[in-house]
């Protein structure tokens, strides 16, 4: 007990001044990684997002105290410029990856839009914060880049351009993989026909209904409303689309939404108006329908088909998020006050167009025992 005791004091005097800066450093920032990234995005702790960037902070200030102790403590005095050129370069990638992380919450806390996405407010990229966050990454990846290249004893200035001329190849090969997405996202929140918060409306083989969470560099996600869920889709894929943004009213009364209902001939104009304004007054004070009630209602015929008479009724909502639980408490009282009135919405049958078809096969049968 006595020696692992004297061992531990042996490796602690053998650290120097600048062991314990660099310890005490990274200890500080591993263990308030969280508080140090809450206070950067103002995102909630909960965030899968969110978790993995403090593992990512917390793992490589954990990696750089681990170098430092293996280096210091088990490797040969020889290896001291080894030990400094490994911590150096681990230090240099953490900072820049912090210093892009910082300089991105800095540019959408003060230059992005607040807006409450998903019953949270908080702000979210625009196109400004997303070009100035692009060529602030890009100068910080590009410094960074150089430090690590000296670090590494690459002196000459040919042996840095042709470290520089691979990694500038490689990224020219897969220009075509990620350009595309980085453009197109630039277009889509320059057009601001799409901002995090929006409830869209597309088709990607069925209908899709949903928010737009996160406009990123490469993809955005939207959290599709009915299944509850997220859909990650390439910028670039997603402007091909003909997407229907139902957030961006285009009247002060907020989206105009129908319901059809195909009603019997047999039933009166009159009755079908008192129906709807029955309905419509109910749903006014309904607290679980989100509709503009200081509008009239609005109803007319659709169409006049062969089965029955196509109704359609009218409303104006703004709580765009919260459209299919109104369609659904409409449709259901709906349904609930034309059984009271005594009025069928189900398609009645043509018996007339049945007639004919009867006559003409007992015709047929007429004639082949004739024959």
């Amino acid at each position: 007990m006595d020696s692992a005791v004297d061992k531990i004091i042996e490796y602690i005097n053998q650290v120097d001044s600048f062991g314990y800066l660099l310890i005490g450093a990274n200890l500080f920032l591993l263990i308030f990684a969280k508080v140090i990234l809450k206070a950067v995005y103002h995102q909630p702790e909960k965030v899968s997002n969110f978790s993995r960037k403090v593992m990512i902070f917390r793992a490589l200030n954990l990696l750089i105290i681990l170098a430092y102790g293996y280096f210091r403590f088990f490797q040969d005095k020889q290896n001291k410029t080894l030990l400094i050129h490994v911590i150096a370069v681990l230090a240099v990638i953490y900072f820049a990856y912090l210093s892009m992380h910082i300089t991105h919450g800095f540019l959408v806390r003060y230059y992005g839009k607040e807006r409450e996405v998903n019953d949270v407010k908080r702000f979210v990229s625009t196109y400004q914060t997303r070009l100035l966050s692009i060529f602030s990454n890009l100068f910080i990846a590009v410094i960074a880049l150089i430090s690590i290249i000296r670090l590494l004893g690459f002196d000459s200035v040919l042996e840095a351009g042709g470290v520089i001329g691979i990694i500038g190849v490689f990224l020219a090969l897969t220009s075509s993989i990620w350009a595309p997405d980085i453009f197109h996202g630039l277009i889509i929140l320059n057009s601001d026909m799409l901002t995090e918060g929006d409830v869209i409306q597309f088709n990607d083989g069925e209908l899709v209904y949903g928010l737009v969470y996160k406009t990123k560099v490469f993809h955005t996600v939207i959290l599709n409303i009915p299944n509850n869920h997220r859909i990650m889709i390439r910028n670039s894929k997603l402007r091909d689309f003909t997407v229907h943004n139902l957030s961006k009213f285009a009247s002060a009364r907020g989206l105009r939404e129908s319901l059809s209902f195909k009603i019997s001939y047999d039933t009166s104009i009159d009755a079908v108006e008192d129906l709807f304004l029955t309905v419509y007054d109910a749903a006014k004070i309904d607290n679980g329908i989100y509709l503009e009630p200081q509008y009239d209602l609005e109803f007319g015929v659709k169409e006049t088909g062969d089965h029955a008479v196509e109704w359609v009724f009218y409303y104006f909502t703004k709580e765009v998020d919260k459209l299919l639980l109104t369609r659904q408490r409409l449709l259901q009282l709906m349904l609930k006050t034309s059984i009271e009135k005594n009025i069928s919405l189900s398609t009645p049958v043509t018996i007339n167009n049945l007639t004919p078809a009867i006559d003409i096969r007992e015709l047929d049968l007429v004639e082949n025992k004739d024959q």
